[in-house]
């Protein structure tokens, strides 16, 4: 029996053939990682701490976080923490250091990645988060040691939802689109990953378990890793 047992009570999504996937790619946040401490990190803690050094009203400490991030959405600045460290001159470092009690690993995905280990498949960490981010999860969580290997966008200077960055992996990886599974919670880094010719996709329904499920659009989605079969 795998290492992974499935419930039979979960609603099935179609199933995936396990034996045309050689490698497997999983994002980090909303995806392994419940996505309710980056939200409540961006949109409570960080206006909140800008409002008290600033000496600024909270709703317009709030106001101008979003206005901020919204305009470099998409783009690899919009993760990476030195940038906002700068924009916004907090040490944000520091600041998700104050609420990281807050990160968690969504339900069944530790045991997803000791199967996908056991099945012998070469299993990817892609994520945007910066390494200073990065780290700061892994402290927490110990789920690096389930990887082999460990990337971050960064590392290739462009976003995942960003042309070339799939073939920038590709160059530096030596995966075969063809025989590759991504699983991630954005949209759009899954339309560019579909684009580049990642054959095997999934989307996740619920990224922060305090909030409903999301619409996933074209992609098949899970909600629990067990519906993936393995």
């Amino acid at each position: 029996m795998s290492a992974m047992s499935r419930n039979d009570d979960l609603p099935r999504s179609p199933a995936l053939d396990w034996a045309r996937i050689s490698t497997v790619l999983l994002d980090m946040d909303g995806t392994l990682l419940d996505l309710h401490f980056d939200n409540y990190f961006w949109l409570e803690h960080v206006p909140r701490r800008l409002a008290q050094v600033r000496g600024m009203d909270e709703a317009e400490a709030h106001a101008f976080v979003r206005e901020r991030t919204a305009a470099v959405r998409g783009r690899l600045v919009w993760y990476c923490l030195d940038y906002w460290s700068r924009e916004l001159d907090l040490d944000i470092v520091a600041l998700k250091r104050e609420v990281m009690h807050l990160i968690a690993v969504h339900q069944h995905a530790e045991a997803f990645l000791a199967a996908l280990r056991e099945s012998g498949r070469r299993v990817m960490l892609v994520t945007n988060a910066h390494r200073g981010s990065l780290d700061l999860k892994l402290e927490r969580t110990g789920i690096g040691a389930h990887f082999h290997r460990l990337v971050s966008a960064h590392d290739l200077g462009r976003a995942k939802e960003e042309p070339g960055f799939w073939e920038a992996l590709r160059v530096r990886e030596g995966y075969a689109p063809g025989e590759t599974l991504l699983v991630d919670d954005n949209l759009d880094v899954l339309r560019s990953a579909r684009d580049f010719g990642i054959a095997h996709l999934r989307a996740v329904r619920r990224p922060d378990t305090r909030r409903s499920e999301v619409d996933t659009g074209e992609f098949v989605g899970i909600e629990d890793f067990r519906e993936l079969g393995l």
